[in-house]
Parts: structure tokens; sequence; C-alpha cells
């Protein structure tokens, strides 16, 4: 990859990160603080939507991966139950612990998770080498 499309891939990986990252907390936001729902659970459903979202665009915008899903969820939702954990572990530290703000919180946490999974999708999940490897070299 020339230094021309690794910038493209970052700026589309920042662009699209950051509309995951905004599913992630809008939804925390609404489940949270509007409706009330307890932090732990706000975390865990905007973690699901925002991995939906986050696979479909890393996958086509993002890395443009011609891989099968099918080749890439496994790891991907791997990595992705690790930056979960990373998520609620930090959020539990935060506000009960430290006594931050939910939604301070969440911004916070979000940024570390964010770096956390642009280094694991790059890198282990929608990378080209990884796959051509598996087959041989194919």
């Amino acid at each position: 990859m020339n230094n021309k499309d690794s910038k493209i891939e970052i700026i589309s990986y920042l662009f699209f990160g950051g509309l995951t990252t905004l599913v992630n907390i809008i939804t925390f936001f609404i489940l949270n603080s509007l409706l009330g729902t307890d932090y732990k659970l706000a975390t865990s459903i905007a973690w699901i939507l925002s991995v939906i979202f986050a696979f479909i665009t890393n996958k086509r915008f993002v890395f443009k991966s011609e891989n099968s899903s099918s080749q890439e969820i496994l790891p991907f939702l791997t990595f992705r139950i690790m930056s979960y954990l990373m998520d609620i572990g930090l959020m539990i530290i935060l506000i009960e612990v430290i006594h931050f703000h939910p939604l301070i919180s969440k911004i916070l946490v979000n940024v570390l998770v964010v770096l956390f999974n642009y280094i694991a999708s790059k890198y282990f999940v929608f990378n080209r080498k990884t796959y051509s490897s598996m087959e041989g070299g194919k």
C-alpha cells in the first residue's frame, strides 16, 4: 500500500470510526440518560449496534476487503469482544470507582476503544496478507 492509499485508509477509518462512535454514544445516551437504562446494559446494547455498523463500513468502505465475510467475522468479533471488555471494564472503573459522569466516561473510553479497534482491524481482521498466507500464498 502506498503512502496516498494509507492516508486515504486512515481518513476513511477516522470518518467511519467517528460514525461508529456516534452510533455507540448516541445509543448509550438515549438508553441511559433518556430512558434510564442501567449504564452496563446501555453500554452492551450500544456495543452490539456499533459492532454491526463497524463491520459493514470497515469491510466495504475503509479496508475495501474482498475476502468473504465468513473469513473475517470471527476475528472481527474476537477483537470486538476484547474491546467490549475494555469498554465495560473502564466504564465500571470510571463510574463506580472514580465517580465520573456516565456520558463523559463513555466518551473517554471510546477514544481508547477506537484506537484498539483500528489496530486490530488493520493488522488482524481486514489484512489481505493474513488471508493469502492462510490459503497458501494465493
